[in-house]
Parts: C-alpha cells; structure tokens; sequence
C-alpha cells in the first residue's frame, strides 16, 4: 500500500480502492488525488477499464462534491467508479434508514376500499377484508385473515414476504412480481394454518408453511434469546 499524503491506494482482484483522508481540506485533497492517479497511469498504453472503489471516511460530501470527485476520476484513462462510500449520514438518509427498519403495529380491520401503507415492516392485528389493501416498503404480518389485497417490498425490495394466519388474498405483490387470486384450498371455506409468501431464487412467488421462513429467509429475524 503506497500513500502520498491525503490518498492512500489498494490494488485489488476486483480493481483499485482509493481511501481519501478526511481531515484536510476539501480542495486539497482533489489535489493530491489528481497527483496520484496521474502517477498511476500506465506508461505502456494500456486501456484496460480498473474499476475504483472510494471510500471517504467520515468526511460528509454534497451530492455535487461526490459528482465532482466521481468526474475527476472518470478523466484519467482506464479508470472507472464503481461507488462512493462514506461513514456519514445525513439527516434524511437517517430517517429514511430508520423508517425502513422500522416494525409499525396496527389494530384495525382494513375495509374495502381502505389502503394501509407504512415505510417499513408492517404487523397487522386485524382482517384485510376484500377490497381493502395493505402496503409496506418491508414485511407485511397479519395476525388475521388477508382477503383483500397485500403488497409488500413496494419500494422494490424483492427479499420481502407476506405473511398472514389466514391466507385468501384477492392479490398478493412483492416488489414488482404479482399473483392474482391465488390458488389456495383454503378460499373454498376456512384458511389453512399460517402460510408465507415470498420471491424464490427462480424468480417466482411461492406461498408456503410459515415455518419455511426460518430456513429461506434466515436473517428475518432481528431480535433473538428475549433481549
């Protein structure tokens, strides 16, 4: 590992990383990068595309000075950035990251014509009778019957899944995938035990035994041991 001031960089199987120091200034750190990719161009005309990788640390960047670092990579032959990581959040990112992670808890029946949407997980206590549509940006959970419409990972998150105690959807979504009136023995009369939806490595939504989520999906569970 070679550095030179405020640059340090890795060569990789995969490409180069470049860790950028975070505690001088903003323009002198563009200048030392500028120096020591300079000095990394290859002599003998090669043009092999090095995909980089930057890390910046805890150093915050604007959407503009991430542009701005991005192009001035981009200059020099043969280089090509493959992400920007930084320690720092903004506020917005913070929220929008907790959000996400997020379990919101209802009690109520979603009738027709009712749309419950949250940002992140959703635990259900009650029905979703036909009609009425429920939406998460994660997981959806009913502890209840599910007869209307389910749409989960609505933000495009395809490891998401469905689950309720008595599935007889009218629609179920994850992410963009749809099944339409799904066949269930259980929409004849009463719903069978609790049943799982969930996107399979083929591309395909499935919809099993709850008890197939432990092995499918192993890190669902965030919280283990009662602490």
């Amino acid at each position: 590992m070679n550095k030179l001031q405020n640059v340090t960089i890795k060569g990789t199987k995969d490409g180069l990383t470049l860790f950028l120091d975070d505690l001088c200034s903003y323009e002198e750190l563009k200048k030392d990068l500028t120096g020591k990719l300079s000095s990394q161009q290859p002599s003998n005309g090669e043009t092999q595309l090095l995909n980089v990788k930057v890390h910046t640390g805890n150093r915050y960047l604007t959407a503009e000075q991430q542009e701005e670092l991005k192009e001035l990579i981009r200059r020099h032959k043969g280089l090509a950035v493959a992400s920007l990581e930084s320690n720092v959040l903004t506020k917005q990112e913070a929220e929008a990251l907790k959000d996400k992670e997020s379990v919101a808890t209802v009690a109520k029946m979603v009738r027709s014509g009712q749309v419950l949407k949250v940002p992140g997980d959703l635990l259900l206590i009650g029905d979703v009778n036909p009609g009425g549509m429920v939406m998460a940006g994660g997981n959806i959970f009913i502890m209840g019957v599910l007869k209307g419409i389910a749409h989960a990972g609505c933000f495009g998150d395809q490891e998401a899944v469905i689950a309720a105690s008595g599935m007889m959807p009218s629609q179920l979504r994850i992410s963009h995938f749809l099944m339409t009136s799904p066949d269930n023995p259980g929409s004849g009369g009463n719903p069978r035990e609790m049943e799982c939806a969930y996107i399979n490595e083929e591309n395909e939504m499935i919809i099993d035994r709850l008890q197939t989520l432990s092995s499918i999906r192993p890190g669902l569970t965030r919280f283990e041991g009662g602490r």
